[in-house]
């Protein structure tokens, strides 16, 4: 399968104080995933294979209810090309 990219943002419904510490748990889980990815102030930006990227947005959802979160917004962008889509093709040139 082609490589995609997959942008997950996750939103858990917990105390104003714990939104980020609940966020760095997704973020430390996509890291030791192995896949590549980039952290933005809104989301986070991940390039592997769909159904690979799409297991890591499942458990993120885990991993915020575990958290404490009794509720999780997540926004997810899927950008699939049968060709293949990386993150360095659209935003090399800036880094």
């Amino acid at each position: 399968m082609p490589l995609c990219n997959v942008s997950l943002q996750v939103i858990p419904r917990v105390p104003a104080d714990e939104i980020y510490p609940v966020v760095d748990q997704v973020i430390d889980y996509i890291k030791k995933s192995g896949v590549v990815y980039q952290v933005g102030p809104m989301e986070t930006t991940m390039e592997g294979e769909l159904d690979e990227l799409l297991e890591i947005v499942k458990q993120a959802q885990l991993i915020c209810t575990q958290a404490g979160a009794d509720r999780v917004m997540s926004v997810v962008k899927i950008d699939y090309s049968p060709k293949g889509v990386t993150i360095d093709e659209k935003v090399g040139k800036y880094l």
